[in-house]
Order: structure tokens, then C-alpha cells, then sequence
């Protein structure tokens, strides 16, 4: 078996597929369409960040693979619908990164409050200018929040612990921690934050979601700052915003157009600018986060690899399986009825018996995990794979 790394993935990950058994091949830069399908010959798991995009046409060249591990949050870069009809596992690092960003997001705004990247530019340049003009405590102050998830929530818990009041929104019900307050409306938000920190997911409703209006209804002399996707803000109404002096200020560390590889030339209009930051989407780029992302993602990598379980996959049915006994075969297949028991037909008509058995179900797709007391082929797979509701089936060998 054998898994490819791309983007400078931590050696964390390549430490725990290679101690499991797993081939590992690492590259340093994102792959994408014809490259991408030729780096894959031979390749069973894949693994990236944010710049390689997995698309339907990636998914469909290359059948023989199994899983692709997001070492990120996001995973909008990757065909989740393609995936899920052709059985192919998708996992991601929904927590790993979580505290890096907030800390980025906390040193964001207290920059931008204290004006330290202008101070630090005067002070590099030879000009001494000790003032007091438009720097602010964070103490009293409004932090506004879109987007209350596990990146959101843990922000508010932060900032009021240095003092901030902090109202947020979110599109979904979600519980406020401690005094944090629920905006019935994204514009109550924008109206009273002296800061805006934007949260949310890459689906394609939120891509430009925050453009002229809702600059023009946030309030005055307020900061953005955006460490969520880069398709989120408009960055030529953002501009605007910022030379007119509607907003004091910025920061930004993902952008809708960003460089292949580290050390890529990199140009954005809002360079130049007063009171802004700009840093290369860096927000969970921490050696703790990069270490536990890589540990987290490659472990479900190897889970589902070699026993086939599937808990925290993105697009799968979550099934719990624990190492393979003395054979497992496991069956993705359309969630229609009759399905299991046509599975189960074609065990007994084989002569195995069925030693233990989990099945779940999500949305289009099912998922059934079966441990028999032995396994001698003789076209068992072959009979799964004939069923018309079949998606993928295939064996693992013990532990």
C-alpha cells in the first residue's frame, strides 16, 4: 500500500503511515489535474492541503484510489460528491488547527489596534513617531464573530478573557459561551463591532458573500480581519473601503488567488496599505497544529486503510472498526433496500460464517463492514462486486 503527500505535510504523518506498514512518498508543492493523476499511478492514499484541488475528473482517472486525508479544515477543494459515488473516503483536521488560528486572530487585532505593523514600518525606516493617535486597549471593545464554530467559539471565549465584549452570528442555532451575545442578523453584527472576524466554510454561497455592503454597514472605523477563505471577502471593495477611511484597518491571511509553493511571487491590491496585514495563509500554521494535524489525519488514513473504519469521515458512513481479526470485507453500495441481505446471501452461499457485522448509512451511500471466520475467495469478491448496487468492495488481511 502506498500513500502520497503533497504541500509539505508534517513528518508526523509520514512517521505513523511508514510505522504502520504504508508506503510513503512526499513532494513539497500542490498537484493538480494531468499532474496530479500521473503523481497518482500506484498511489492508494492521498494526502494534501489546501491548494491541490481533487476534482470529479481527478476522481474518475483514478479509481484505484481509496481515501484522501485534507491535512486543513476545509474541504472544498475536493469533490465530495464525486467521492462519495465512487467510494472514495475523505477525512479532514476539524479541530488540530483550532487554537493557532485563534491566537493569530487574537495578535491580529491587537496589531491593528495599536497600529504596530505602521510602528514597526516608521521604526525599520529610521523615523521615530511615539504617538498615541488612533491606538486603542482591546478592553470595552467589540469583537463581532460571523461564523460560530469550533474556530469562532473558541475566539469568543479568548477575547473576552482579555476584556472584549463579543456579539457573533452564525446561520445555524448554536449555543453563545459565556457572555457572548447572538445577533438575530448579520447587519445588528456589523452595526456595533469595533472588530469583524470572519468564520465561515467554503461553500460556494459564501464565495464574495462580504463585499460593498456590508463594508458600508459596519461600523465606523471598524477593523475586518478574514483568516477563513479567501473567496469570502471582495478584496476590490475592501480596498475601497480602506482608502476612503471607512475601515481603520485589515487583516488578511487567505486570499481568492494564492501561489502554488512557498517562495512563489505573490501580489494582491491591498499591498501598501495603512493599518493592514497580510500574511500567507499561515493561520494553523504552527508546529503544534502541523504536528497534530498530521498525526490526526494520517491515523484515519491508516484506520480506514487497513480495517476500514470510517469514524470522522467527511463523506462516508461512519463505521467504528477496530483491527481486522481473521478476515474483513467491506462493501460500499447505494443505500436502497435489500442490499444487506443480498451481501448476507452471498456469504452463506460461500459457506463463511458472518463472525460480526456493523452497517450504517448516509445520505445516497452505505456501508457494511463484515468479519468472517475465513475467506477463500473463489469469487465471493467478484459476486459482491456484480450486484448493481455495489460502489466499492474489497478485503483486509489481519492485523
Amino acid at each position: 500500500m502506498k500513500a502520497l503527500l503533497l504541500e509539505n505535510i508534517h513528518e508526523s504523518a509520514v512517521r505513523l503511515l511508514t510505522d504502520r506498514g504504508i508506503e510513503v512518498e512526499t513532494r513539497s508543492g500542490a498537484l493538480d489535474g494531468a499532474d496530479l493523476v500521473a503523481a497518482l499511478d500506484g498511489v492508494d492514499l492521498l494526502g494534501i492541503r489546501s491548494r491541490t484541488h481533487v476534482t470529479a475528473e481527478v476522481i474518475e482517472a483514478c479509481p484505484w484510489l481509496s481515501a484522501v486525508g485534507a491535512f486543513c479544515i476545509g474541504t472544498n477543494q475536493i469533490d465530495l460528491t464525486a467521492a462519495s459515488e465512487s467510494g472514495l473516503a475523505v477525512f479532514n483536521a476539524p479541530f488540530s488547527n483550532t487554537r493557532s488560528v485563534v491566537e493569530l486572530a487574537i495578535g491580529e487585532i491587537i496589531c491593528l489596534a495599536r497600529h504596530l505593523t505602521d510602528q514597526n514600518h516608521r521604526m525599520q525606516q529610521g523615523l521615530w513617531v511615539k504617538s498615541a493617535a488612533g491606538s486603542h486597549e482591546l478592553r470595552g471593545r467589540t469583537l463581532g464573530i460571523v461564523g460560530y464554530g469550533n474556530i469562532g467559539s473558541q475566539l469568543s471565549v479568548v477575547a473576552e478573557a482579555l476584556g472584549m465584549r463579543v456579539v457573533f452570528f452564525d446561520i445555524v442555532d448554536k449555543l453563545a459561551l459565556g457572555n457572548a451575545h447572538r445577533c438575530a442578523d448579520l447587519n445588528e453584527l456589523l452595526s456595533q463591532s469595533d472588530f469583524v472576524s470572519l468564520h465561515v466554510d467554503g461553500r460556494s454561497t459564501n464565495t464574495g458573500f462580504f463585499g460593498a455592503e456590508q463594508f458600508e454597514a459596519m461600523k465606523a472605523r471598524a477593523h475586518l480581519i478574514n483568516l477563513c477563505r479567501g473567496s469570502v471577502v471582495d478584496h476590490e471593495a475592501l480596498k475601497a473601503a480602506l482608502t476612503a477611511g471607512r475601515l481603520a484597518g485589515a487583516a488578511i491571511d487567505v486570499f481568492p488567488d494564492e501561489p502554488a509553493e512557498s517562495g512563489d511571487p505573490f501580489s494582491s491590491i491591498l499591498q501598501g496599505l495603512d493599518n493592514v496585514i497580510l500574511t500567507p495563509h499561515i493561520g494553523g500554521s504552527t508546529q503544534e497544529a502541523q504536528e497534530d494535524i498530521g498525526h490526526f489525519v494520517a491515523g484515519k488514513l491508516a484506520d480506514y486503510a487497513l480495517w476500514g473504519s470510517t469514524i470522522m469521515s467527511v463523506n462516508l458512513p461512519e463505521v467504528a472498526a477496530q483491527a481486522v481479526g481473521k478476515c474483513r470485507i467491506v462493501h460500499l453500495h447505494s443505500n436502497v433496500p435489500g442490499v444487506l441481505a443480498q451481501v448476507n446471501t452471498i456469504f452463506g452461499s460461500h459457506h463463511v460464517n458472518v463472525e460480526a457485522q456493523q452497517l450504517a448509512t448516509r445520505e445516497t451511500v452505505g456501508y457494511v463492514v463484515t468479519d468472517l471466520d475465513r475467506f477463500e475467495n473463489h469469487g465471493l469478491l467478484e459476486q459482491l462486486r456484480a450486484l448493481p448496487e455495489t460502489i466499492r468492495v474489497s478485503s483486509l488481511d489481519p492485523a
